[in-house]
């Protein structure tokens, strides 16, 4: 066993410069991030995400650093094997100074910044030698994350467990629960308006959950939104002409090859070649306390990309964006992109290499660009298999154009929506992509989720298909499931109706679900229990796994109706919970819902929830040109700093569905600030500054 800040390597600080940067909170605690330069911002999103999260923020350092299994155990040290399976640190070093001067800087100041907060509050500083933080830590992060929001761990897990991995791949990360995202246009509203609903669901806590902030330099940036840590600008959000939400999807990114060995194991066949197989010798440490268990592993590489060796052979994956770390370039242009044509210029880069992007703009664009790096792959080989390794034409080595990509900007319609689901579902029926319009070989999946089928119900139920804005905001917090047959509820409550009550209590459970009105909205005797149940449908249903296990399912959720609250019918409100520090707040809702709630059970038997609807924005163009902005976070600004105001003080909002406004001139966010500071400075807390 070792003391792993001896083992672990150090890095050289960005360069030292001064940073001219103002840190404006507002009444609910959230950063306006004011400075000279774009750089001076990034400088200033780092300290201010640090005095809410420090926490989360040096895990994703330690995770840049192949180091995270020295702080969360095992399952850090799964991440690190992938940092090192893929190569994360190597491709951002050799890629760096291929970074614009402009975006090397902003990753500097960002490292810089939480660098001074570290030197200021070494109390909190979780291992020594994770500081200073570098440009490269920044760009590593990205590197790392992207391919696994696309499904490369459904490959990676299996191969590494002995299994040939699924095809399609499906995800593996437990976390991954959707999104929504909803833009109309003047010919789709009620008043003239152009709307962009953001609803990323996320974890409510952790490298992926979401931060609000908004940041304005005088270099042109003024953009409100939200970030994950480790991010020095929103990755979401709307500037004054122009925004976009992000949802996960899931076309076939990723590609597996079969590999000829020679009988020493050491070389494999390529074409009419025996390449050498590169191998290295790497060491997981898993922490306990302040010491480490090193373990060791071997990691290797093939022209096609990582390889995995198992019982079954050797196996090559090859996937969108391998090698590639421009993704942290294309997401610092975005925010600065004034109209359509320039927002598509940036799109076009092709370095965000999977996630849905629905647009909105001023002058009434709407789109869903379904965002992905495809493959340029040959015919005639079967892309949803595992590939020939010997074979060098099946070796892709670019990406399909950005006109091939499926698109619908604009429909006649004014709607578009996204659920997770097929792009071939995105509109009114009329308006919609054609499958048959793109080759197969491109992957893209023909899955549909829950929710949407229930936004397209409800689009299609409006007469004359267009939505006031009360509308839109019941589509978006609807609770309800669909009864279509080609959707997951269907299939699980028929098995749910099929079970075979045990006991008398079961049969009443049974008899009382039956009941139910298929929508946890909190108005049904049932919804309790319906509640309890649908989370395991929801579950194999969104992860594409086959249903089963409904009579454990309803077994369970009787037992814990009765021990807990004495009665199968209790309020879903008194179940369902939304709790941080001392707030503890019922709601409605649940898993798969486009008023989407996952919870964990806690011990009292109420559910708390975990992931699903946490950062949500509404964006409006009014037909004058005005511009209006709302959010609400499921907790507030103070991430991880229990005992300040902030940690839980938008609980209640967000349980109620309730909004607060956004602010994106400096002038109006100064007059309602709740404290003015930069870096460093002693904060009050009391006022301005």
């Amino acid at each position: 066993m070792l003391w792993e800040p001896l083992t672990a390597a150090s890095y050289a600080p960005p360069p030292s410069r001064d940073y001219d940067v103002e840190i404006v909170r507002d009444e609910f605690g959230v950063p306006h991030v004011f400075g000279a330069t774009d750089a001076d911002v990034a400088y200033g999103v780092a300290w201010a995400h640090a005095e809410d999260d420090f926490t989360t923020l040096q895990d994703v350092v330690l995770q840049t650093r192949g180091r995270y299994g020295t702080v969360a155990g095992a399952d850090g040290a799964a991440i690190d094997f992938a940092y090192h399976l893929l190569g994360a640190r190597e491709t951002a070093t050799r890629d760096y100074a291929k970074l614009s001067e402009a975006t090397r800087a902003i990753v500097e100041a960002y490292a810089a910044g939480l660098n001074a907060f570290a030197e200021a509050n070494p109390g909190q500083v979780k291992r020594m030698s994770l500081f200073p933080t570098t440009g490269i830590d920044v760009v590593t992060g990205f590197v790392l994350r992207s391919p696994f929001f696309y499904g490369l761990d459904g490959v990676i897990s299996p191969l590494v467990a002995g299994e040939l991995p699924p095809r399609p791949p499906v995800t593996l990360v437990a976390e991954e629960k959707g999104s929504n995202a909803f833009a109309l246009s003047p010919s789709g509203t009620t008043d003239g308006a152009t709307r962009l609903v953001i609803n990323s669901h996320q974890p409510w806590t952790g490298a992926v959950a979401w931060y609000e902030l908004h940041v304005k330099s005088d270099e042109g940036l003024n953009f409100a939104g939200a970030n994950f840590p480790g991010s020095p600008f929103p990755l979401l959000g709307h500037n004054r002409h122009l925004g976009w939400a992000n949802t996960v999807n899931r076309p076939d990114l990723v590609d597996t090859y079969r590999l000829v060995l020679d009988e020493s194991g050491e070389r494999y066949r390529f074409g009419e070649e025996w390449l050498p197989l590169e191998s290295r010798r790497i060491w997981l440490r898993v922490g306990f306390g302040p010491l480490t268990v090193p373990v060791p592993r071997t990691v290797h590489r093939s022209v096609h990309g990582p390889v995995i060796v198992n019982a079954r052979g050797a196996f090559a994956v090859r996937y969108a964006g391998i090698d590639d770390a421009r993704g942290i370039e294309q997401y610092v242009r975005l925010p600065k992109a004034e109209n359509f044509a320039e927002w598509k210029d940036v799109m076009a880069m092709q370095a965000v290499h999977g996630t849905n992007f629905v647009y909105a703009d001023e002058a009434g664009n709407i789109g869903l660009l379904y965002n992905a790096s495809f493959p340029q792959r040959a015919e005639g080989y079967d892309w949803a298999g595992v590939l020939p390794g010997d074979d060098p034409d099946a070796l892709w080595m670019d990406y399909v154009q950005p006109e091939e990509i499926p698109a619908l900007y604009n429909p006649p319609s004014g709607f578009i929506a996204n659920a997770n689901n097929s792009p071939w579902v995105a509109s009114a029926d009329a308006d919609n992509l054609r499958p048959e319009d793109y080759p197969r070989r491109l992957g893209v999946e023909d899955r549909v989720t829950n929710r949407a089928l229930r936004m397209m119900e409800i689009y299609r139920e409006d007469e004359d298909g267009r939505l006031s804005r009360e509308e839109l905001l019941a589509l978006k917090f609807d609770k309800g499931y669909s009864r279509d047959p080609s959707g997951w509820p269907a299939g699980w409550w028929k098995l749910l109706m099929a079970v075979e009550p045990q006991s008398e209590d079961e049969q009443a459970a049974k008899r009382l679900l039956a009941t139910w009105d298929w929508s946890l909205d909190g108005e049904g005797d049932a919804d309790a229990l319906a509640a309890y149940v649908m989370q395991d449908g929801a579950r194999r249903g969104y992860q594409g796994e086959e249903m089963g296990g409904a009579a454990e399912t309803l077994s369970r959720a009787t037992e814990k109706l009765l021990l807990h609250f004495g009665r199968l019918d209790p309020p879903l409100q008194d179940v369902l919970r939304v709790r941080r520090g001392s707030a503890d707040v019922g709601t409605t809702g649940g898993p798969e819902a486009l008023r989407a709630i996952y919870y964990a059970e806690e011990p009292d038997g109420r559910l708390r929830g975990t992931i699903g609807d946490s950062f949500i924005m509404l964006v409006e163009w009014q037909a004058d040109g005005e511009l209006k902005s709302s959010s609400i976070h499921q907790f507030g600004s103070a991430v991880e700093r229990p005992g300040t105001p902030h940690y839980n003080s938008q609980v209640e909002m967000f349980a109620r569905e309730e909004w607060k406004p956004v602010l994106l001139d400096e002038a109006a966010v100064r007059a309602r600030a709740a404290e003015i500071y930069r870096p460093g400075d002693a904060r009050s807390g009391d006022g301005k500054r």
